[in-house]
């Protein structure tokens, strides 16, 4: 038998519910800002973990990455589109791994995954805040963002559970294949 190339079909219905959460995502972290010392938090975050949820790792860490650099494009933070996209895309991929992979109970892998990939997120920002600006700067935003990240974490957390008990998550997942 001849070594062949398995080729894999991705439905344009994956393709368009990644495009709606990513497009989700870009609103939640675009148009719902809370405005706090030296910048602004967001709801975006709630919308990537949720989005785990519903459309897998894989899928999600594409629309987490887009829908947040887009964000940061179009709110006038250029400087930042690439590490969001990074950043955004390595913490779904560490949440992935535990709510799907390591722990079977899937609210426990979850919380576990979103609490690891939140951290993740924590260090990459403040890491390249060091490096874009200062120590002053990266320390005075870090309990910014770690708010913004157990915001984003606990609001996905309640919306997980409704949707699980409701049959929403597997419908969606289903629809999202």
């Amino acid at each position: 038998m001849e070594n062949q190339k398995v080729k894999r079909n991705v439905s344009v219905r994956a393709i368009c519910f990644t495009a709606i959460m990513a497009a989700l995502i870009f609103v939640f972290t675009f148009s719902f800002k809370i405005p706090l010392g030296t910048g602004y938090t967001h709801l975006g975050d709630s919308i990537i973990f949720l989005s785990i949820a519903l459309l897998g790792s894989k899928k999600s860490s594409l629309a987490a990455g887009i829908g947040a650099a887009l964000a940061d494009l179009i709110g006038g933070y250029a400087a930042w589109i690439a590490p969001t996209f990074f950043i955004k895309v390595i913490m779904v991929l560490i949440c992935g791994v535990f709510a799907e992979k390591l722990i079977k109970n899937k609210i426990a892998g979850f919380v576990v995954g979103a609490i690891l990939g939140g951290a993740f997120q924590i260090v990459g920002y403040t890491v390249t805040k060091l490096v874009m600006y200062d120590k002053a700067y990266a320390l005075t935003t870090l309990p910014e963002l770690v708010i913004q990240t157990v915001v984003g974490i606990a609001v996905a957390l309640v919306f997980i559970v409704i949707f699980n008990k409701t049959g929403v998550t597997e419908k969606l997942r289903k629809m999202a294949e």
